[in-house]
This record gives structure tokens, C-alpha cells and sequence, in this order.
């Protein structure tokens, strides 16, 4: 469409306007417009969303809150740990896969 305008212009310019002087050229032949058989470029816009719905979003919101939740609990329990730590005295926290079970730290007398 942009060329068939441009010839269209440039057309019109040179009846309005002719070339004159030294370095005159002849006009040029327009050269018809040929619409092109190759199929338009696919727009993503013109499709719909694929992304997830606002309910995927929201249960993906909630998983990682939950894990936000869960790990700030376990940082307490260690910030707590090293509280009582510096003091001298043993704190029954346990994690999972520690040599020691957390009633083993019974006999100090703290609990948690």
C-alpha cells in the first residue's frame, strides 16, 4: 500500500512540477503493483493470551508465600537458637536430618 502511494505521489509531482535544465531526465515508467503472494506475517496480538489464568496466578502467589512463611519460621528458630547461643545455653532445636534429636538438649531445663 506505502508503495503504491508513493508512485501515486511522485506521479502527481511530476505533472505539477516538470524536470527542466541541463540534467533533465525523461520520466520514469511507473512499474505497476504487483500484490505480493507471500502470506502476511502472523501478529502476536491476534491472538489471545496464553499466559496463565488469574487463578494459576493466584495459586502460584499462594505457594510462594506459604514458602516465604515456612522459611521465616525456620530463620526464627535459628536467630533464636544463636540468641541463646551467645548466652551459654543449649536451645533443643533440631532440624531435619541432625545427628541429634531435639530431646536430647532435654537435661538443660529450656524449652522452646
Amino acid at each position: 500500500m506505502r508503495d503504491l502511494t508513493v508512485h501515486a505521489l511522485t506521479w502527481v509531482l511530476h505533472l505539477l512540477f516538470p524536470a527542466r535544465g541541463r540534467h533533465r531526465t525523461a520520466t520514469p515508467e511507473l512499474v505497476p503493483v504487483v500484490p505480493s503472494t507471500e502470506p502476511a506475517p502472523v501478529s502476536p496480538w491476534s491472538r489471545p493470551w496464553t499466559g496463565p489464568t488469574k487463578e494459576e496466578a493466584a495459586a502460584i502467589f499462594w505457594q510462594q508465600a506459604e514458602t516465604t512463611l515456612r522459611l521465616r519460621a525456620v530463620q526464627q528458630q535459628r536467630r533464636r537458637a544463636l540468641y541463646y547461643a551467645t548466652r551459654g545455653v543449649d536451645l533443643p532445636y533440631s532440624y531435619p536430618g541432625a545427628p541429634f534429636p531435639a530431646a536430647a538438649w532435654t537435661s538443660t531445663g529450656v524449652t522452646a
